[in-house]
C-alpha cells in the first residue's frame, strides 16, 4: 500500500474527478507548506525586527518572481511533455525530456547567480523603494539570487515527478524543507540577530535540500525511466519543444511580474504602512490561491496524460468535474476569509492600524478566488494539452490591458488634497476586476476547442 502510495498515478483510468482530488491533495499541502516558506519569513521578521522589515521582504517578492520566470518556463515545458510521453508510454522521448530539463536547469542557474546580484539594487531605485527598507530587500534577494540552483531544481524536479503523477513524495520532500526552513528561521533571526537575510538563508538552504531529495527519488524511477550520463547532453530537439511549450507560460509570469512590478511603484507611494498591508494580504492570498493552484496543475497534469493516450472525451468529463470541485473548495475559502480574515491578519503584526487595513483590503479582494478557480482548472487543461499561447494571451489582456489601467486611473480619478495619490483601494479592485474578467474569456476559450489539436507526442 505505502509503495503504490509513492508510485506514479495513470490517470487515463478510472473516475475522473476521483483521481484529481487524490493527485490535487498531497500537493495541495505541499503547496500550503511551500507558501510557508514566505509566510514564515514575515512572520519571523514582523515579530522579531519590525513592520519595516516586514514591508522590505514584501517588496523583494515582484522582482524575485520575474527573476525566476525561466525556471518556470522549463518546469511548465517539462510538465506537459513528461504527462504526455508517460500517458503515450514512450520511454526513450521521457528520459531525453527528464535529461535535458536537468541540463537546462544548471545553465540557466549559472547565468542567473552572475547576472541577478548586479541588477538588483538599480531595480529597487526604478520602483522608488523607500529609503528605510531598500538595504533589507537588496540583501534579502541577493542570498536568494546566490543560492538559486535549489530553488530551481527543486520546482523543476517536483514539476516532472507531478507529470509522472507522483504528487505525495513532492510532498513529504517538501514537508522535510518547510521545516527545516521555519527551525532555520528562528535560529538565524531570533538567536542570532540576522534579520532579513537569515531568512533568505534560511530559505536558500531549505530548498537546496528538498532538491536533493527530488533528484534521488527520480534516480530510483528505473522502471519508468533512464536517468543516465547520455540522457543529460543537450538534445536540440527535446531543448527546443520544452522552450517552445514552456516559453508562453514564462513569457505569462514575466507579464504577471512586470504588471506586479509596476502595480508595485504605485503601491509605494502609499507609504510603508501600506506596504507593509499589501505584504500582509498577499501572504494569506497565496494560501487562499493554493487550492486554485493545485487545481489547475492537476488538470494539467490529468490533460496531458488523457491527450497522450488520446481519450479527448475524458479530459472534457475531467475537466467539467475538476472545475466544479474547485469552485466548491475556493468559495468555501473566500468565506472563511471574510469571517476569520482579522485573526489571521493578526498573526502577521501587533499593530491595530495595519491589521484593520489589511482586513478591509482583503475584502475586496475575497470574491475574485472563486474566478480564479474557474481561470487556473481551465487554463490548466489547455496547457496540459499543449495550447500554452492560449493562457499567455489571456494572461496579457488582464494584467496589461486590464489591472494596470484600473489601478492607475482608479488612483488619477479618486485624487485630493488629502490623498495626493488617489485612494489605495485602487490596488485591490484592479486585481479583482482582472480575475473575473480573465475566468469570462478563459471559459470561452476552452469552449472553442483549439487546444484539442496541440499535443506533442509522435503518436497523436
Amino acid at each position: 500500500m505505502l509503495k503504490e502510495l509513492f508510485a506514479p498515478t495513470d490517470m487515463t483510468v478510472g473516475t475522473p474527478w476521483k483521481k484529481i482530488v487524490a493527485f490535487t491533495v498531497p500537493m495541495l499541502i505541499g503547496n500550503i507548506a511551500q507558501q510557508l516558506y514566505n509566510t514564515v519569513d514575515s512572520i519571523v521578521v514582523g515579530k522579531y525586527v519590525g513592520d519595516n522589515a516586514l514591508a522590505a521582504v514584501g517588496s523583494a517578492s515582484p522582482i524575485l518572481n520575474l527573476m525566476l520566470v525561466l525556471f518556470m518556463g522549463i518546469s511548465v515545458g517539462a510538465g506537459i511533455m513528461v504527462s504526455q510521453y508517460f500517458g503515450a508510454q514512450e520511454r526513450e522521448e521521457l528520459s531525453g525530456t527528464i535529461g535535458c530539463c536537468i541540463t537546462l536547469t544548471a545553465i540557466a542557474s549559472v547565468l542567473l547567480m552572475i547576472i541577478a546580484p548586479m541588477v538588483i539594487r538599480p531595480m529597487l531605485r526604478l520602483l522608488d523603494t523607500p529609503d528605510s527598507i531598500i538595504d533589507w530587500c537588496a540583501s534579502y534577494l541577493t542570498i536568494l539570487m546566490v543560492g538559486i540552483a535549489g530553488m530551481a531544481y527543486y520546482n523543476i524536479l517536483s514539476g516532472i515527478l507531478r507529470g509522472l503523477g507522483d504528487s505525495v513524495s513532492a510532498l513529504i520532500y517538501l514537508l522535510v524543507a518547510t521545516v527545516l526552513n521555519i527551525i532555520l528561521d528562528v535560529v538565524f533571526v531570533a538567536a542570532f540577530g540576522m534579520g532579513v537575510s537569515g531568512v533568505a538563508l534560511a530559505t536558500a538552504i531549505a530548498q537546496s535540500v528538498s532538491a536533493v531529495l527530488c533528484l534521488l527519488k527520480l534516480g530510483r524511477m528505473k522502471n519508468i525511466f533512464d536517468l543516465k550520463l547520455s540522457y543529460l547532453k543537450m538534445q536540440k530537439r527535446h531543448a527546443l519543444t520544452i522552450i517552445r511549450l514552456g516559453l508562453p507560460s514564462g513569457a505569462t509570469q514575466a507579464i504577471f511580474s512586470m504588471a506586479m512590478i509596476i502595480v508595485q511603484s504605485l503601491t509605494n507611494s502609499f507609504g510603508e504602512m501600506f506596504i507593509a498591508a499589501n505584504v500582509i494580504i498577499m501572504r494569506v492570498d497565496g494560501f487562499a490561491m493554493m487550492p486554485n493552484f493545485s487545481f489547475g496543475t492537476a488538470m494539467t497534469t490529468y490533460a496531458g496524460q488523457n491527450v497522450g493516450a488520446r481519450e479527448y472525451e475524458r479530459v472534457t468529463r475531467g475537466a467539467k468535474q475538476g472545475t466544479l470541485i474547485a469552485v466548491g473548495v475556493s468559495a468555501s475559502i473566500t468565506l472563511l476569509i471574510l469571517i476569520f480574515g482579522k485573526y489571521l491578519m493578526g498573526i502577521f503584526t501587533d499593530t491595530k492600524e495595519l491589521v484593520d487595513l489589511s482586513v478591509y483590503m482583503m475584502r475586496i479582494l475575497a470574491p475574485g478566488y472563486i474566478a480564479m478557480a474557474v481561470t487556473q482548472c481551465l487554463s490548466g487543461v489547455m496547457r496540459g494539452a499543449g495550447d500554452t499561447i492560449t493562457p499567455m494571451w489571456i494572461s496579457l489582456i488582464t494584467t496589461v490591458a486590464i489591472r494596470v489601467p484600473v489601478a492607475y486611473g482608479i488612483s488619477w480619478l479618486t485624487r485630493t488634497p488629502e490623498l495626493p495619490n488617489g485612494r489605495s483601494e485602487c490596488v485591490f479592485i484592479s486585481l479583482l476586476c482582472s480575475w473575473v474578467l480573465g475566468a469570462l474569456i478563459n471559459v470561452f476559450f476552452y469552449r472553442r476547442g483549439k487546444w484539442k489539436t496541440k499535443a506533442i507526442h509522435t503518436g497523436a
